[in-house]
């Protein structure tokens, strides 16, 4: 990655949560405590690649008067052993950030993202993504919602073989919440970076979860991901799939 783009990913990571440190009030109290949800499990995944892995994910939610932010960390990791030769079948990294500034309409928001991917297995070196937008919530119930965000955005990628990929986006994602009950949940996101030149690649992802709590802050979440890469060298996959089931601790 080019000094320059590394500067700004990691610029954007850092400054999205210091925008509360410019406004013209002083910074006010959260609305809630800063909430966090880890975690860790054993996966089994069909693909680009076929074993059983490690999988780790992170999400830390913070929510202000005037702003609030999202961050992710989603991980996986494989090494296999075959006839006595041991070799890492994958690893993955996925980073983002997104931070909103409420507006006046009630659950509507004008929002920054940034991303960083980095699928060893993908025959992309990396893949990362900007975006501003509009959030709305599309409607809410008692026990259920629907987010959305849209906005114009920039990515820039690096294929195994060297070549760089700039384009200019359109960012898209979806959230959808169903409460069972207290005790079980089911939520889908959609994702996708959809690149406005046909012969570029869009990246799109898709979880579908349900989540059961075990006792207090203990939960077992079960879910089935799709990662889908338009355009793909000759020798890879266009889409990934991932079934896990993971224990979550949330705090």
């Amino acid at each position: 990655m080019r000094p320059l783009r590394r500067a700004v990913l990691v610029g954007l990571f850092f400054a999205i949560p210091s925008i509360h440190a410019s406004e013209r009030f002083p910074m006010r109290m959260p609305l809630a405590p800063l909430s966090m949800e880890v975690e860790f499990g054993v996966i089994a995944t069909t693909g680009n690649t076929d074993s059983s892995a490690l999988k780790g994910k992170a999400t830390i939610k913070q929510d202000f008067r005037a702003w609030k932010n999202k961050y992710e960390m989603d991980t996986l990791y494989k090494r296999d052993r075959y006839e006595g030769i041991s070799e890492t079948t994958a690893q993955k990294v996925f980073l983002s950030a997104q931070s909103d500034y409420k507006l006046s309409a009630e659950n509507t928001s004008i929002f920054v993202f940034g991303s960083y991917t980095d699928d060893r297995f993908s025959g992309y070196d990396y893949q990362n993504t900007i975006a501003i937008g509009y959030s709305r919530r599309l409607f809410s119930h008692s026990n259920a919602f629907l987010d959305y965000n849209i906005g114009p955005g920039y990515s820039f990628n690096r294929t195994d073989e060297g070549n760089k990929e700039d384009s200019i986006i359109v960012h898209l994602e979806a959230e959808y919440e169903y409460r069972f009950s207290s005790e079980v949940k089911f939520t889908q996101t959609l994702g996708s970076d959809l690149a406005l030149e046909g012969h570029k690649n869009t990246l799109s992802k898709s979880e579908t979860a349900i989540s059961a709590r075990l006792r207090d802050n203990l939960s077992m979440k079960a879910a089935y991901s799709i990662t889908h890469n338009s355009v793909v060298l000759d020798n890879r996959e266009k889409t990934d799939s991932t079934t896990s089931m993971t224990l979550a601790y949330s705090f």
